[in-house]
């Protein structure tokens, strides 16, 4: 039984050695393979410079140089070309051949060879290239003066000497310079300096009886108030819807609301003095806009609520540097 199992065991021990005898000859082939095949492939991709160079050195040898070819076609005269030196080439960018014309300098050869062309009347490619870059850039400054030449005409002011040297003059500029003069000849004509001083006087805005007089050193009664008060200004009673005039000359310099005095306008006369006129309705000015004496600036409103009692009115005060004047000193 022993001997048995010994014989078996040494049967496992061949089998197994066989096997892996077996597998690696099997990875050693494999391996031998592999190593071929990347061989090959890396032969395929090896560069051979001796046959790129004598490659090389056979196309300069066939190659002609430079002065050859100067030997070849100098017998080639101008008139052997089809050449117009009138006629614009298709999409060169609008670069034309100018004619040359003869100078003194030039002179015929004994033999009949025709004269040649100066150099400094051929332009090479690049100068071309540049001359239409030029136009372009032209033509981009011409369009951005059509759509802002007030912008441009600034420009134009500070680069006038360097257009003037280079002999062009812009239209354009000049137009837009005269209409800027024009402009400041209508604005000194529409907007006066405003000297109101104490000399002069005021126009009554509106005919009427005075409802609630100026008083600053006492308190007044108020009716539809029912109260003791300070009064800055006047209150002139006015019916409806009657026309409210200037009663100077003044810019004015708000247009707003008030709860007391309703749609109030104030107006600058100079030299510190405004003038507010309260209780407007359908007021015709605007801030910055420029009243002459006179001038209508509205309307009489429904009076608010803080003058109910004393029924349609003009709210007038006069101020002298923020600080209340009597308008009654000044009315006339």
């Amino acid at each position: 039984m022993a001997r048995r199992n010994r014989n078996k065991i040494g049967k496992e021990r061949i089998i197994m050695l066989a096997s892996s005898m077996f597998v690696l000859a099997a990875l050693t082939m494999t391996g031998l393979y592999v190593r071929r095949s990347n061989r090959a492939e890396q032969e395929n991709y090896v560069v051979d410079f001796e046959t790129l160079e004598q490659s090389s050195t056979e196309l300069a040898e066939n190659m002609v140089s430079g002065e050859e070819l100067d030997t070849l076609f100098a017998d080639v005269g101008t008139d052997d070309l089809d050449y117009d030196p009138s006629f614009q080439e298709a999409n060169s960018l609008h670069v034309e051949n100018t004619e040359s014309t003869e100078t003194g300098s030039q002179k015929k050869n004994t033999d009949g060879e025709n004269v040649q062309r100066s150099q400094e009347d051929v332009k090479t490619i690049s100068e071309a290239i540049e001359e239409a870059q030029k136009t372009e850039d032209q033509k981009r400054k011409e369009q951005a003066k059509k759509d802002n030449p007030v912008k441009d005409a600034e420009a134009g002011k500070a680069n006038g000497g360097e257009q003037e040297d280079a002999g062009m003059f812009d239209e354009t500029v000049d137009t837009v310079m005269s209409e800027e003069v024009q402009t400041d000849g209508i604005a000194t004509t529409v907007q006066p300096e405003l000297t109101f001083s104490e000399e002069d006087n005021l126009v009554w805005p509106i005919v009427g009886d005075v409802l609630i007089n100026y008083s600053m050193d006492k308190t007044i009664y108020f009716p539809t108030l029912d109260q003791y008060r300070y009064h800055p200004a006047i209150v002139i009673a006015a019916t409806q819807g009657e026309s409210i005039g200037a009663a100077a000359n003044g810019r004015v310099s708000s247009v707003s609301y008030d709860r007391a005095t309703g749609n109030t306008v104030v107006m600058e006369l100079g030299n510190g003095y405004e003038l507010t006129y309260g209780q407007l309705d359908n007021i015709t000015v605007s801030e910055g806009s420029y009243v002459n004496v006179g001038d209508a600036i509205g309307t009489v409103a429904v009076p608010t609520k803080y003058y109910s009692l004393e029924g349609s009115n003009v709210y007038f005060k006069l101020t002298k540097d923020g600080e209340p004047v009597n308008p009654l000193t000044k009315l006339k």
